[in-house]
């Protein structure tokens, strides 16, 4: 039973249509208090997106006795990634392959975030996407108690 912040956190990916193609938002969710504590946006589904996701949520949260759960992909069983969760004692959990329930708070949020934001605008470019989700009311919602409640920077890192 999860009782406070920062026991479970749930880790996923999801993509935004632009133009000429798409542009990759990685999130991390706190089960408890269902608040966005890392997130980043790509153009491409490197790894290196759903790090600095991760690296913004270890830089303003407390990790001791954390369970950090994704599905399979590439992004988070990458060696790099599963450095950086045991170099800061944090446990391992991964959901059963092609099981997308395991992971409903994080898609309940992307739900939520393309029905609200995304679907309303044509993207043209990665800077447009930067600059919605940023300052999305969905987004801002979902980051500001959280901010207000531990005095944390809350500032996306864009990687491409």
């Amino acid at each position: 039973m999860v009782t406070g912040i920062n026991q479970i956190w749930c880790a996923d990916i999801t993509y935004i249509r632009i133009l000429n193609g798409f542009v990759y938002l990685a999130a991390i969710i706190d089960v408890y208090s269902r608040k966005i504590v890392g997130y980043a946006l790509c153009k491409t589904l490197s790894p290196k997106l759903a790090i600095a996701a991760l690296k913004m949520a270890i830089a303003t949260r407390n990790t001791d006795n954390l369970i950090h759960h994704s599905d399979q992909g590439i992004q988070y069983t990458c060696k790099d990634y599963i450095k950086i969760l045991k170099d800061n004692g944090i446990q391992i959990s991964m959901a059963a392959k092609g099981n997308p329930y395991d992971n409903a708070f994080a898609e309940s949020f992307f739900k939520t975030l393309k029905q609200e934001e995304v679907y309303l605008w044509e993207y043209e470019s990665f800077s447009d996407v930067v600059v919605s989700v940023n300052f999305s009311g969905v987004v801002r919602e979902r980051l500001e108690e959280e901010k207000d409640s531990h005095n944390s920077n809350f500032l996306p890192k864009q990687t491409q």
